[in-house]
């Protein structure tokens, strides 16, 4: 649906988990309304623990602030059409 459309603005992930979290990100767009956040977030998060083991984080929304720590090698933060992604995996 959007791909190519990602615009990452903050990363310290290896570049192929940084093309699975847009990936990721652009199939929940295909399955949920652009309005669900709470799902897509969900999708994002299960195909993260799935992928690399538990204890990912993922928020979605247009307007959110945050303070957190992560992983080093685990952060993501991505605009995608409308909405902002944060995906992260917690210490």
């Amino acid at each position: 649906m959007l791909e190519g459309k990602a615009s990452v603005q903050d990363t310290d992930m290896p570049s192929k988990m940084q093309i699975q979290a847009m990936d990721a990100a652009s199939k929940a767009l295909d399955l949920y309304d652009v309005f669900d956040c709470k799902s897509i977030a969900a999708h994002i998060k299960k195909d993260f623990d799935h992928r690399y083991g538990s204890g990912w984080q993922c928020v979605v929304g247009s307007n959110f602030g945050c303070f957190f720590t992560h992983s080093k090698g685990s952060f993501i933060y991505f605009k995608l059409g409308t909405l902002n992604f944060l995906i992260f995996k917690g210490i």
